[in-house]
C-alpha cells in the first residue's frame, strides 16, 4: 500500500507521517527533499510520479537546501506491482497527492494507493511553521502563492480517501 499525504504548509504532514511510521513500520519519503529550492513545488510533485514512484526509476535526487544543489540519489524502498517484495511506502508533502501521482503509484507496491489531505487553518500553520524554521518567513509568501496555484489545479481534497482536520 502507498499512502500519499498533502496538505499545506505547517498543516503536519511530516508530524502524521512520522506516528505512520511508527505504529505501521513503513519507509517515509519527503516530498520537501526533491523540491529544487523554494521556487520548486510544482517540479517537485512531478519528481512523485515521474521518478519516485515510476517503475523503470523508482528513486530520486535529493536536493541539499544548504549547498543550494542537488545531493545523492535516494531509492525508493519498494518494488514494482507483483515483484517478490512490493512493500508499502508513505510519501509526504505538498505536492504529493495529484492524479498522476496516484496513478503512478498504483504501478508499484501493491497496487493500493490512499490519499489524505491534512487540513488546517492559516494561522496556525504559519506559528507551526516560523516555529519549526524562522528562516521560512522570508519565503512563506512565495511559497504559499505556489501552493494556491498547485492547490487551484490539483485539488487533492477532492482526490484524497480521507481529509483530516487537524487542531
Amino acid at each position: 500500500m502507498i499512502l500519499l499525504i498533502d496538505g499545506r504548509s505547517g498543516s503536519g504532514k511530516t508530524t502524521f507521517a512520522a506516528k505512520l511510521r511508527g505504529v505501521l513500520g513503513w519507509p517515509v519519503l519527503h516530498v520537501e527533499d526533491a523540491y529544487p529550492g523554494w521556487d520548486g513545488l510544482a517540479a517537485g510533485s512531478a519528481t512523485v510520479g515521474e521518478s519516485m514512484l515510476d517503475p523503470g526509476i523508482l528513486g530520486f535526487r535529493r536536493w541539499d537546501w544548504y549547498a543550494d544543489d542537488w545531493a545523492e540519489w535516494v531509492p525508493t524502498p519498494v518494488g514494482p506491482a507483483g515483484s517478490a517484495a512490493p512493500g508499502s511506502l508513505i510519501i509526504e508533502g505538498c505536492g504529493a497527492l495529484t492524479e498522476a501521482n496516484l496513478a503512478a503509484a498504483c504501478r508499484i507496491g501493491d497496487g493500493e494507493v490512499w490519499g489524505v489531505w491534512l487540513d488546517l487553518d492559516a494561522e496556525t500553520r504559519h506559528a507551526r511553521a516560523m516555529a519549526r524554521d524562522p528562516e521560512f518567513d522570508s519565503h512563506w509568501g512565495m511559497w504559499a502563492r505556489q501552493e494556491d496555484e498547485h492547490y487551484s489545479v490539483h485539488r487533492p481534497w477532492d482526490l484524497a480517501e480521507w481529509i483530516v482536520r487537524v487542531r
